[in-house]
């Protein structure tokens, strides 16, 4: 055999030395993120989680190319489209699946199209245009007065009633399998912890879906203080509601990566994001099953709220809501601009797995006051919003109460707000703000009174690398922690400036890894310690 020429010699080498250094340049960022991490853990070994599941199919995979099965095209009249694009989504939903769960796309090409209700897109189906940007889209504007969600994505049958998680009933997301529940048995797991000891494990396989059940106690809300939240220049038209113990159970749906039987030690894919404290009541843990649909995506559209000219401040009576992911398991939204309406894009708390990626709220219409104006919403679990902008919005990038997390805003950019991004009311909980770019502020505090009580926001809340035109507030809950690592911007005290701060580290300057949701995603496919659902 002849020896190879030396050019091929020299571009092997080339591509060797190329993975050589991408992998040693890995290796670095991981030892350089477990040394922080380590250094920031306080006594009882909590320090900042990790993220890396958060997305589609738990991050780290390709948003898929769905294949065309339908095409549309506008119409020459000028009535509603609602009626013939919903006939072509349903016929593509009685096709079957194929082996990675997806019947096939109706693509709508280019030009407008008006819709008077709403669109429902299920399981395995796939809504995609031709673009979404002002000239040459694919744009579909929902017409009439009605205030509703354009865009949703979820079967919109449910099925009956099996159990509850928490208090999300069954066909609202993972149900309970009976006879599977069991108490976790140490005396505390740290909120960053992927492991949990079991008083059996009877039952349990890896790549068990499992919840676990962090109780809401009268003795933690006491120790918030949230059952004593003070009236301060409350509203006239809203009442203060104390937190309630019911109303703040923490269910985590997460799944099994590993168990020593020995020991009766489970490994969980993602860490809890919220501390099992046996002083407010421990925790539980039991097999659960999805009855959410899954594989079904928005992708390449412009969607325009109808409005009332010259009321650009105080119309209300016009489509809400762009897009809504509600109850679903691995989805996407892939280029979609959401133009003119109250809110860009919801993930329900009943989604699990989802991706927003390339998409913006611009320019929303309503009074710039509470309850109005959100950008992108992350209310469920293993969400993530990337490469995502606002213009004019009041709550750029938010999570609302008790959101579950892991959740990931990364490198979103919000233009002409109105007020903060962050964590919203009542305790969200493991989201991180990962090279986020904020026109205003970026805040998690004690709320108080504001609202009807949103009280303290969020914890485990980590701003990273973020860069804050306005101010940047980090206050502490008690039994957690919130981090600002790399940030800049300036420091302020926040409603309650006696409130103690949270942890912040290298103020004003950033920190290496740039992006740790991107190290911790390099981390975890180094050591290969993660389950794929």
């Amino acid at each position: 055999m002849k020896n190879p020429p030396a050019l091929l010699v020299i571009i092997l080498l080339g591509i060797l030395s190329i993975a050589t250094n991408r992998l040693q340049a890995e290796s670095s960022s991981a030892h350089a993120l477990s040394q922080l991490r380590n250094q920031l853990a306080d006594e009882r070994g909590n320090t900042i989680p990790d993220f890396s599941r958060a997305g589609y199919r738990g991050g780290g995979v390709a948003l898929p190319r769905v294949l065309t099965i339908g095409t549309l095209s506008p119409s020459d009249e000028t009535g509603d489209d609602g009626a013939r694009i919903q006939k072509i989504i349903d016929e593509i939903a009685t096709l079957p699946a194929n082996a990675d769960g997806h019947r096939g796309a109706l693509l709508l090409k280019r030009g407008v199209y008006r819709v008077a209700g709403s669109l429902y897109v299920p399981g395995g189906v796939v809504l995609r245009g031709e673009g979404s940007g002002e000239t040459d889209a694919t744009v579909i504007i929902a017409t009439g007065t009605k205030r509703r969600e354009l865009v949703i994505l979820g079967d919109v049958e449910k099925r009956p009633p099996v159990t509850l998680v928490g208090n999300t009933p069954a066909p609202f997301g993972s149900a309970e399998i009976k006879g599977t529940r069991r108490r976790i048995t140490d005396t505390y797991v740290p909120w960053s912890t992927h492991t949990l000891t079991l008083e059996h494990i009877d039952g349990l396989s890896v790549g068990d879906r499992v919840v676990i059940l962090r109780p809401g106690t009268t003795e933690w809300i006491a120790g918030l203080g949230m059952d004593s939240i003070q009236e301060i220049d409350m509203y006239s038209d809203r009442k203060l509601y104390q937190w309630k113990p019911a109303e703040y159970d923490f269910p985590l749906e997460r799944f099994i990566n590993a168990i020593d039987v020995e020991t009766r030690r489970v490994t969980l894919d993602a860490p809890l994001m919220i501390a099992l404290d046996e002083q407010y009541g421990g925790g539980w843990l039991y097999r659960a099953e999805s009855h959410r649909a899954t594989e079904c995506g928005v992708e390449s559209l412009r969607l325009v709220s109808e409005y009332k000219k010259g009321k650009e401040k105080t119309d209300t009576d016009h489509a809400t809501v762009g897009v809504t992911l509600r109850t679903v398991e691995n989805t996407w939204i892939r280029d979609v601009v959401a133009l003119h309406f109250n809110i860009g894009f919801v993930v329900e708390r009943t989604a699990i797995f989802t991706t927003i990626r390339g998409s913006a709220l611009l320019d929303p219409i309503s009074p710039v006051r509470g309850g109005y104006r959100y950008g992108f919403s992350l209310r469920g679990q293993y969400g993530l919003v990337e490469n995502c902008r606002t213009r004019n919005a009041r709550h750029a990038f938010s999570t609302a109460a008790r959101a579950r997390g892991p959740n990931v805003f990364l490198d979103g950019v919000a233009e002409l707000s109105h007020t903060d991004s962050g964590p919203h009311e009542r305790f969200a909980i493991g989201t991180l703000y990962d090279n986020i770019r904020e026109s205003k502020d970026l805040v998690v505090q004690n709320r108080g009174n504001w609202g009807t009580g949103h009280g303290w926001a969020g914890a485990q809340q980590v701003f990273w690398n973020c860069t804050v035109s306005g101010e940047i507030v980090l206050q502490r809950p008690p039994t957690a922690q919130n981090y600002a690592i790399g940030c800049i911007g300036k420091l302020a005290g926040g409603r309650f400036p006696d409130m103690p701060r949270g942890l912040i580290w290298s103020h004003n300057q950033h920190v290496q890894p740039a992006s740790l949701y991107r190290a911790q995603l390099e981390a975890r496919t180094l050591t290969s310690t993660h389950f794929t659902n």
